[in-house]
């Protein structure tokens, strides 16, 4: 009897790549993050070679891995199709997927799928939160419809939208030690244009700095600097200061990080271009507030 291939487990290997680790996707599939490890495992008995692998703190796909993502990509969308046409949604709406760079999400995700809901009623809206170059290589693979992200994290051409204004964050009563003692910083990990912002504004203005926290994601950075380990360079869009985190005076302003969006090949432009008109609209908001 041949191997066959557990259409959930599938689901959380796609989370895995989606959303750039286990704890991520377990959040995503509202499972634990055993489970969702639990489900790769068995993706890797039944194919007798190994999925995925650490790579320091990360985790990476092997060379089977990518190819299983490929086809799991595939055998997902076909079973989801084949279920709707067997429940009669032959007609409906195909869901439409947004993409968007952890910064400003908060702010950004809202106005996007508000606005793509009021463009197709009764449509479903579907989220992915990624890096930008992963996005921007989703966009091209067909896998979002729209995707607003870090114009300097990637060479793919996208609109300009406009900016995310940038401010220095610890944890209340932090202060930098003095001396010749370099700054501590916490930032997302390598590649990450704010990371770089951060590290050239201080050495510009001749201050010393040391990452001595770093993290995949901007949860990471966030739990780091309220822990009191170091400042954090972060998007704040209207002025919104991260919870549990303070603005620190003293260091070297930083301009705004510019975002742009990449419409995927295709996709309805009465609705990717109202949507991109509206995310226009809402950083314009967000960088005159700051500005004022």
């Amino acid at each position: 009897m041949r191997p066959v291939l557990d259409i959930v487990a599938l689901r959380s290997l796609i989370a895995v790549a989606d959303y750039g680790g286990f704890h991520r996707a377990a959040g995503a599939l509202a499972l634990s993050q055993s489970a969702v490890s639990q489900h790769v495992r068995r993706l890797e008995k039944t194919l007798a070679r190994p999925v995925v692998e650490r790579d320091g703190r990360k985790t990476r796909f092997t060379a089977h891995g990518a190819q299983l993502l490929q086809e799991a990509r595939l055998i997902v969308g076909a079973h989801d199709t084949a279920v709707r046409r067997l429940l009669g949604e032959a007609g409906a709406q195909a869901a439409f997927v947004i993409g968007a760079t952890e910064h400003g999400a908060d702010q950004i995700l809202p106005v996007l799928t508000r606005t793509v809901r009021e463009a197709r009623p009764g449509a479903e809206v579907r989220v992915r939160v990624d890096r930008s170059a992963r996005l921007t290589d989703a966009v091209d693979r067909g896998e979002i419809d729209l995707a607003v992200y870090v114009t300097e994290a990637t060479e793919a051409a996208g609109s300009p939208v406009g900016g995310l204004p940038l401010r220095w964050y610890a944890t209340p009563g932090w202060r930098p030690p003095a001396g010749p003692a370099p700054l501590p910083l916490v930032a997302i990990d390598e590649p990450c244009v704010i990371r770089r912002r951060a590290l050239a504004a201080l050495a510009a203005h001749d201050t010393a700095a040391t990452v001595v926290a770093e993290s995949g994601y901007l949860a990471g950075v966030l739990d780091a600097a309220r822990a009191g380990l170091g400042a954090a360079l972060l998007a704040v869009p209207g002025g919104q200061h991260p919870e549990g985190l303070t603005p620190v005076e003293g260091l070297p302003a930083v301009s705004a990080v510019r975002l742009s969006a990449r419409p995927r090949r295709g996709a309805d432009p009465s609705v990717t271009g109202t949507a991109v008109e509206a995310v226009r609209t809402l950083l314009a908001a967000c960088e005159t507030g700051c500005a004022a």
